[in-house]
């Protein structure tokens, strides 16, 4: 699947260049799945820095997902694509994504296993503060994340860009340790208002420290470029929105910055 970059984005990628930005894939192990995830880093910052998980959306670990990668290692951190396919399939039409994704929400256990690998691989880079971990999704990404945290992952933060919010086994009081920024479009059909509205409702019950934002006008997929193309090719009820993903992608590393300073 072919992404046409924003102005912005693409000066944030012309950024990252000057700041010799190191992108490399890189093979590992979930049970007994070759596993193919990318990891990004900025070879000017030294020592240790936090490491970030990034989840990609359903097409799979794309250019899109490495990318939004290397963007995460120009502002100081080492990001790594996680890998939930296995062999680092990407895949260019909803069928193929859908089979592939049904497969991991449909199996907890193995959503568990290839983002806890993917977590320790991550943590044990050399560029890698261990202590200091945090993760980022994006629709199928987001799903996947807020599958983790309602089992107790903790991590110092997660982030959730139009991540699907809803769920069989809500977060039981208590068991939700890392702080949450969920940025959401307001007109996405995949997430109508009131599945936005459960989802604050589970997790004021749950009590957990998150934050909510929605934004007017956007809809499912609204910080990938792409989108809008795929959308009408495939005609999905997708688009980008140049505003929110700017919004929310700020939002984003205020979280980062203050979760990480903690």
């Amino acid at each position: 699947m072919q992404h046409l970059l924003s102005g912005v984005l693409l000066g944030v990628f012309a950024m990252t260049a000057q700041a010799a930005i190191s992108g490399e894939e890189i093979a590992y192990r979930a049970g007994d799945t070759e596993m193919k995830g990318y990891l990004a880093y900025d070879n000017a910052v030294k020592g240790k820095r936090p490491g970030v998980l990034v989840i990609p959306e359903w097409w799979g670990a794309n250019d899109y997902a490495k990318r939004r990668a290397r963007m995460l290692a120009a502002l100081g951190y080492t990001a790594l694509v996680v890998d939930m396919y296995g062999a680092g399939q990407v895949v260019e039409t909803p069928d193929a994504a859908l089979a592939l994704a049904k497969g991991i929400y449909a199996n907890p256990a193995l959503r568990r296993e290839r983002f806890t690998a993917a977590e320790a691989l991550l943590e044990r880079q050399p560029t890698v503060d261990g202590r200091h971990l945090a993760a980022i999704g994006y629709c199928f990404g987001g799903a996947v994340l807020l599958g983790m945290v309602r089992e107790g992952a903790k991590l110092d933060g997660i982030v959730s860009f139009h991540g699907g919010l809803g769920t069989e086994t809500p977060a039981q009081p208590g068991a939700v340790h890392a702080p949450l920024l969920v940025l959401a479009g307001g007109d996405d059909r995949s997430v109508p208002p009131e599945m936005v509205e459960k989802f604050r409702q589970e997790m004021d019950a749950a009590q957990a420290d998150y934050r909510l934002i929605v934004y007017p006008g956007a809809t499912h997929a609204f910080t990938n470029p792409a989108a809008t193309e795929t959308g009408r090719k495939f005609q999905m009820p997708i688009a980008y929105n140049e505003q929110a993903d700017h919004a929310s992608w700020a939002e984003m590393e205020r979280f980062l910055a203050q979760v990480f300073a903690k």
